[in-house]
């Protein structure tokens, strides 16, 4: 199979994978039992004409196949529909949430991608001695800790006890007064940085650490035991015995013939770490107080807010299997067997 053949196959993977995850999410939040049009209509009491317009408007008056067809339409022409709360396009609202939750999560991956791999990659070849036992520990206790806990001791040791950094939002309100960020991605570190906003950009960064840690720590606990095993693989292979028979230097098999076909697996673990950071940020938003997607669910679960839910539910979809296809496409360039399986 070639590389074009194999990108076809997964995409067409992926639009399937999509269309399930749309149809369960759908037809879940039809039989939830409440009452869209009061939510729709806001308080108060409501005439039965009032309730039967507003079903019209929310298209709940049409049989459930032909509803889920229309939202489909809609949705690959960019209408997700309109949140029962807010009455704004639900599209528009995610889109106002989402950058919060991307500049917190790509920091989170960054930290456990670089942090995971050089400790995996250490600790396998100083294999059985005090920093490989210490490496271990600490990724135990990154896996073991749940994040929401890990963000309370965080918040409590470093902003009660040593009031070293803040413990909520995204920039201190005195900063965001007297020296507002320029909106242009949304992230308030990258566009603080872009206009050199330097106060703001040191205050976001400081405000940004807490709960990078606290997201990171799972995901960098999990990268570095699966590093490890897979160099441990790596490094007693038969080409990694005679390369060192050969006086190969050690960071030469270390960093380029072993950690190199080490990271298949490595890449697949972290594919699947990033769908578990898409959904564990909404714990840290909630205790950080960090204007994310999280907010913007929790919110709209609370109400049954149900297109938003839905809107939410596909967006976290199609980031999960577009960071699998992209980690599926650079194993299959490190490793063309995998095209065949």
């Amino acid at each position: 199979m070639t590389f074009r053949a194999y990108i076809i196959r997964r995409l067409a993977l992926l639009v399937f994978v999509i269309l399930g995850v749309m149809a369960v999410t759908f037809v879940v939040s039809r039989v939830i039992p409440t009452d869209p049009t009061a939510l729709y209509l806001g308080g108060g009491r409501h005439t039965p004409e009032q309730k039967a317009a507003a079903r019209e408007a929310l298209g709940l008056d049409k049989p459930l196949v032909v509803q889920f067809g229309l939202y489909v339409k809609d949705f690959v022409r960019g209408d997700w529909g309109n949140s029962l709360r807010t009455h704004r396009p639900v599209l528009g609202d995610i889109m106002g949430f989402l950058p919060a939750s991307l500049e917190l999560i790509l920091s989170a991956m960054a930290l456990a991608v670089v942090t995971g791999i050089s400790m995996g990659a250490f600790a396998a070849y100083r294999k059985g001695r005090l920093a490989d036992h210490t490496g271990r520990v600490a990724a135990i206790a990154g896996v073991s800790l749940p994040s929401f806990f890990l963000a309370l001791v965080l918040q409590i040791v470093f902003f009660r006890v040593l009031g070293l950094l803040p413990v909520a939002g995204q920039l201190s309100i005195s900063v965001a007064r007297e020296y507002p960020v320029t909106d242009i991605t949304g992230m308030v570190v990258v566009d603080s940085l872009i206009t050199g906003n330097w106060v703001a950009f040191w205050d976001a960064l400081r405000h940004l650490i807490l709960p990078t840690l606290a997201l990171a720590a799972y995901c960098a606990g999990t990268t570095m035991r699966m590093t490890r095993s897979a160099m441990l693989d790596a490094l007693e292979s038969d080409y990694a015995r005679m390369a060192y028979a050969m006086g190969v230097p050690d960071r030469v098999i270390v960093g380029r013939y072993a950690l190199k076909n080490a990271m298949a697996p490595v890449l697949t673990v972290i594919g699947l770490l990033f769908a578990y950071a898409l959904v564990g940020t909404f714990f840290i938003e909630q205790i950080f107080a960090w204007p994310g997607l999280g907010t913007y669910a929790t919110i709209s679960i609370l109400n049954l807010d149900y297109p938003a839910i839905m809107g939410v539910t596909i967006i976290v979809a199609l980031a999960y299997v577009t960071v699998n296809l992209i980690v599926d496409l650079i194993i299959a360039k490190l490793d063309p067997r995998v095209m065949l399986s």
